[in-house]
Parts: C-alpha cells; sequence; structure tokens
C-alpha cells in the first residue's frame, strides 16, 4: 500500500521509499544486494508463475524458458528508470504500468525479500517500517532532480567515502546509466533523452554532489539535536 494516501496513477512516475523499521539495516552483505536486485528484476513482470525463491532452484534451462516467455509476452507492473539500494533502505523510481501495479511490485518485492531474511537469519517478523512511501514526479524538472538525488546517495550518505567510488558502488543504477554494469533493468532513455550524451549526463550528476553531501550532513546535524 502507498504512504500518506498517494493515488498511484497508470503512466505517472513515483520517487518510492522503503525503510527498515527503526532505521535499522536491512542489508547485510553482498548476497543480501544481489538478492534484492533480483527480486526486483523479477517481480517487475505482472505474471510470474511462481515465488521466485521456487524459481532458482529450477535448473538453468527452465529459468532461461520463463525470462524469454517473460520477454516476449511484455507485460509488466512498472518500468524501473532508476533505483539504490543502501544498508537500510531503497529508493526506486517507477512508472506504473498496469492497475495496481507499484502496489503489487512493492509487496512482492518486499514479503519475497522478507521471507528471504528471515529464514537465513532465523527470525521471524515484518522488517520494512509499515507502507512504502510515493511522491508522484510531476515535471521534467523533477523527474532530473529526484533521479540525480537517488544516484547521489551512497556518496551524500558516506556509504563510499568520495566521489571517485561512486561509480564503483554496485547496487544502483548509476553504473547502468554509464555503461558500467551487466545489469539492464532501467529505461535510461527517459532520463538520458535530455542529454547530448554520457558525459554531459555524468556531469550532471557529479556537479551536484557535494552540496547535496552537505545538505545531507545538515540534516543530520539538526535531527541530533
Amino acid at each position: 500500500m502507498p504512504g500518506r494516501g498517494v493515488p498511484l496513477v497508470n503512466d505517472e512516475i513515483y520517487h518510492v521509499v522503503n525503510r527498515g523499521i527503526a532505521s535499522q539495516p536491512i542489508f547485510f552483505n553482498k548476497k543480501d544486494y544481489e538478492r534484492k536486485i533480483a527480486t526486483i528484476s523479477y517481480y517487475q513482470h505482472a505474471y510470474p508463475p511462481l515465488r521466485y525463491s521456487f524459481f532458482i532452484r529450477l535448473p538453468k534451462d527452465r529459468r532461461l524458458e520463463i525470462i524469454e516467455k517473460f520477454k516476449k509476452k511484455g507485460d509488466i507492473l512498472v518500468e524501473i528508470i532508476a533505483y539504490c539500494l543502501m544498508p537500510n533502505h531503497l529508493h526506486l523510481l517507477l512508472k506504473q504500468k498496469s492497475n495496481n501495479g507499484i502496489s503489487s511490485f512493492m509487496s512482492n518485492i518486499s514479503n519475497s525479500y522478507t521471507r528471504y531474511l528471515n529464514v537465513k537469519n532465523k527470525r521471524f517478523g515484518p522488517i520494512y517500517q509499515g507502507k512504502f512511501k510515493a511522491v508522484r514526479i510531476e515535471t521534467d524538472e523533477q523527474l532530473l532532480h529526484v533521479q540525480r538525488y537517488i544516484h547521489l546517495n551512497p556518496y551524500s550518505s558516506h556509504v563510499v567515502r568520495d566521489i571517485e567510488e561512486l561509480e564503483k558502488y554496485p547496487y544502483f543504477s548509476l553504473s547502468e546509466y554509464l555503461d558500467k554494469s551487466y545489469l539492464d533493468l532501467c529505461n535510461k532513455e527517459l532520463v538520458l533523452g535530455f542529454f547530448k550524451n554520457k558525459k554531459a549526463y555524468k556531469k550532471f550528476i557529479y556537479n551536484q554532489a557535494d552540496y547535496q553531501r552537505k545538505l545531507d550532513d545538515i540534516k543530520h546535524l539538526t535531527l541530533e539535536r
């Protein structure tokens, strides 16, 4: 369910955020991050024939057959424009493509990952802090600034030490945008179409990096008082 009663409308774009309970970590190692990205890819599709936890137990040829059927049918719940997984939360920039698409997608990826983490750690109960939050993107300018905010998150939150390390962060879509990832989850043209080339796009992202980090630092200082 969306947070704060935001209506989710087909062909509209939303910035979606989900956090761990009390801002506690939800990703603990590389395997956890990779599992979440895999569920995002799998449950983007509208009619998965079985749970992801069952899907990955299938023989490789059967899994490839299912993926090919996904591609052929082309039925998706959401179009992924950008994403970033952080230790205790995740950001997604999504365009809804089916009725109730974002809610169904978020439910599927949240439930799947919660089951995975609970089994792995021999625990019970939820790991996310209530309902996800969603904000509608109303203008092209907002789209560009929000995706930049998402892609700078590892730097502004000090998950990576310096800007040179940002591109090496493996759990977000900036590496896709800069052709440095084997993944291809995102519709990148919606954003890249505003730029002459990828060099101009990268400059747009990086020019705001230090300012965004300073804002984030100030926010934390204010909250601690």
